[in-house]
This record gives C-alpha cells, sequence and structure tokens, in this order.
C-alpha cells in the first residue's frame, strides 16, 4: 500500500472514531433520515449531529440533499455497513437497529402534516370557510 492510500484509510478509520458517527450510519442504514429525525433518534443537539455529518461527509462516506427546510443524509459508501457489521461480530452488541419514524421529529416524513378538511362550498358561505 503506498503512503496516499494509506493517508485515505486513515482518513476513513478516523471519521468512525466516534461512537455517535457510527450510530449515525447504523440509523442511515436503510433509509436516509433528515437532520431532525437523527437528532431526535441520538438524543443530541442539532449543531452536534450536524457537526458529526460534517466529518462523515468530509470522509465521503454519506452525502445530504436538500429538500426545503430539511436536510437529508444518505449513505454513499454502503461497504461502510460491511465494516459496521464486521466489528459487531467482534465485539457483540445489538443488532442492525430498526429505524422507525421518531416520535418528536417535524420533518414531513415523520410527522406528515394533516390534511386540511374540503369543505362542499355550496354548503357554506364565505364567512364560514375555515382558513
Amino acid at each position: 500500500m503506498n503512503s496516499t492510500t494509506a493517508e485515505r484509510h486513515a482518513h476513513i478509520f478516523k471519521a468512525l472514531m466516534h461512537p455517535v458517527r457510527l450510530q449515525i450510519l447504523d440509523l442511515l442504514r436503510n433509509d436516509e433520515q433528515c437532520v431532525c429525525h437523527l437528532e431526535t433518534q441520538l438524543g443530541q443537539r442539532q449543531a452536534y449531529v450536524s457537526q458529526q455529518l460534517a466529518v462523515l461527509r468530509k470522509a465521503g462516506l454519506i452525502s445530504d440533499r436538500r429538500d426545503g427546510l430539511n436536510s437529508y443524509y444518505r449513505i454513499t459508501q454502503p461497504e461502510v455497513l460491511t465494516m459496521l457489521d464486521t466489528a459487531r461480530a467482534i465485539v457483540g452488541g445489538d443488532e442492525a437497529p430498526e429505524t422507525s419514524l421518531a416520535v418528536d421529529c417535524p420533518c414531513p416524513r415523520c410527522s406528515p402534516a394533516l390534511e386540511r378538511p374540503t369543505y362542499p362550498l355550496h354548503l357554506l358561505s364565505t364567512e364560514e370557510i375555515p382558513c
């Protein structure tokens, strides 16, 4: 292995040397997640979660996309999951987490906006139409 390759490998391993970053990758295992969802699942503040996401993104392990006010992250290198699974097999521990909807997450995916009721206009006068 030449020194350039070794440096790239070290960069990836450095990005993985943090428990919260490993948790983030596990949460991204099956699907992309919004920052607010990750924040809720991890029980951490948005600034802290964003800092950890930036490290993973800089290492090329995840990417993001914006949708309105929400940022969504996904794994770009699925091979990293093999590394996580190997570590789990070596040290034991939890099975891969199930990513369920977070109760307190305000994103559209977790808290779909309630559809506004529709009213037949012929039954209501203009003063009675709810806004």
